[in-house]
């Protein structure tokens, strides 16, 4: 009759056996470290976070896991802790981030420009508009169709100053649509539906083949300064959420601000695309 001590023993034994394997293979093959990346979607849709990140991956030898949402979204995940960095393009929430303690090290890496797409026959005629709130105040008068993100992403903190401007306010209008989406899907529903709606360029440029809209207004070769779009990256502050990958989110704002990675976003553009996509800004904010 076999020794119950002796088969407890035995099974303790192959216990402490396999947890020692586990322990010592885990420790020579370790996990990569993570850094999670929270990020407005234009960044992403537009293909240049495809570009930047794998170099910086492969030498800090982690893996960036990128959340791409409204800036709203993004900041909000950030303040509870559940992000490491922010690349985001709504400066007043930036700087409401930056009082509460819940971001540092803010840092400007790009800028594009915010435009309004439309149907190529325009029918509200924004095309001869003086600035973006007569613009948008040409929309109103026609009745037409808008689409809004309405996500609270920087695009449409952007599209509420301009209505505000106009002395406008679209809510509830039956001519007013929120996709409650990222701007790529908001241009999708704007080009079924032939409405005109407020776009970064560069997701516009990368998603114009697949869109029955063109950019129209401003017009080629204008300025409007109220639409001027500006990103910045900021890492979450450590003081108040110790857990964070610090360490890896201030490489990663130093990367995205060194000369090579400026010179990348500053020569990156579509095949198509007649002209870079961002203009690199150098860790400079503009505001």
């Amino acid at each position: 009759m076999p020794n119950p001590r002796r088969s407890l023993t035995l099974a303790s034994l192959l216990l402490v056996a396999g947890a020692l394997i586990a322990f010592f293979t885990g420790t020579r093959n370790p996990p990569p470290r993570r850094l999670v990346l929270a990020t407005t979607t234009s960044v992403a849709d537009s293909g240049l976070l495809s570009v930047l990140l794998p170099p910086f991956e492969r030498a800090r030898g982690l893996q960036v896991n990128v959340l791409a949402v409204g800036t709203g979204q993004a900041l909000a995940v950030a303040r509870r802790g559940d992000a490491d960095v922010v690349l985001v393009h709504a400066p007043e929430l930036e700087q409401e981030f930056l009082r509460g303690g819940y971001g540092t090290l803010r840092t400007c890496i790009a800028s594009n420009t915010f435009a309004i797409a439309g149907p190529a026959s325009d029918p509200a005629g924004i095309r001869g508009a003086r600035d973006a709130a007569s613009a948008f105040a040409r929309i109103a008068r026609g009745r037409a169709l808008f689409v809004s993100r309405g996500d609270g992403s920087g695009t449409e903190i952007k599209e509420r100053a301009i209505w505000r401007k106009a002395g406008l306010d679209p809510a509830g209008q039956a001519w007013y649509l929120a996709s409650g989406a990222g701007m790529g899907t908001t241009l999708t529903l704007a080009s079924e539906k032939q409405a005109y709606a407020l776009t970064d360029t560069s997701t516009y440029l990368a998603l114009e083949p697949r869109l029955r809209l063109a950019l129209l207004y401003p017009p080629e070769g204008r300025v409007d300064p109220l639409l001027i779009n500006q990103y910045a990256a900021i890492a979450v502050n450590p003081d108040r959420f110790p857990h964070v990958n610090f360490e890896d989110a201030r490489a990663l704002l130093a990367y995205l601000r060194s000369p090579a990675v400026q010179r990348t976003i500053g020569t990156y553009r579509l095949d198509r695309s007649p002209r870079p996509l961002f203009t690199p800004l150098r860790g400079r904010c503009l505001r």
